[in-house]
């Protein structure tokens, strides 16, 4: 097993609450209340501007000219993921301009930005996979038997797509070259994964409301 998948696998219990999460379920069933989905599309835009310059923080550092390019890659992807947030934002009425990110936010992106200022290359992988793993992983959850035709269809397409899983991959192969099975790249890896479940429980319990963000 590679240092990707063990982290993965010793961390399932986190991954398994982050499906069963309210807010993914509702994502997953189309129930979700519009001014929670309305919150999360604002704090995650502002989490993702913060994933954009942890990669090229990390790329800045890569031993290689390989890892540079492909944390430039990986970050060229964010930025795709950010049009689509732009997209919501514009259907939802959110003022992504205006959205002032909340405590779980603000302690995800504060973390993420100071592991790629602080640590070398390998741990900075470390704090980015489980974002990445995670979303392929309820993606694919999600989107079995099939993709389901509801609000949030574009959003359980877009991370059970084909195209989503080789970004979470190239990244994984990042870590497993760069990063070793330390006592720090393991609570780094641990902690950024209950960063987003704090991130789902927070986009439930504090979006409420016409326009919440």
């Amino acid at each position: 097993m590679n240092l990707a998948a063990e982290l993965w696998q010793d961390n399932q219990d986190l991954a398994i609450a982050c499906l069963e999460n309210a807010f993914v379920q509702g994502i997953g069933n189309g129930t979700l209340p519009e001014s929670r989905f309305s919150y999360y599309v604002g704090q995650d835009a502002f989490f993702l501007e913060a994933f954009a310059r942890a990669y090229s923080i990390a790329a800045a550092k890569a031993p290689d000219w390989q890892g540079f390019s492909v944390f430039h890659h990986l970050a060229d992807g964010v930025l795709q993921e950010l049009k689509l947030h732009q997209s919501y934002a514009a259907q939802w009425g959110v003022d992504l301009q205006a959205v002032q990110p909340g405590t779980a936010t603000r302690r995800y992106t504060d973390f993420l930005l100071a592991t790629a200022w602080s640590q070398e290359a390998g741990v900075t992988t470390a704090a980015m996979l489980p974002c990445m793993k995670l979303y392929a992983f309820l993606g694919q959850a999600l989107a079995q038997p099939e993709i389901p035709q509801h609000t949030y269809t574009d959003w359980i397409r877009t991370y059970s797509s084909d195209d989503f899983q080789p970004l979470a991959d190239q990244l994984a192969e990042l870590a497993n070259q760069y990063a070793t099975l330390t006592p720090i790249v393991r609570s780094t890896y641990r902690y950024a994964m209950q960063c987003e479940l704090d991130f789902f429980e927070a986009a439930w319990s504090e979006g409420r409301g016409d326009r919440a963000q």
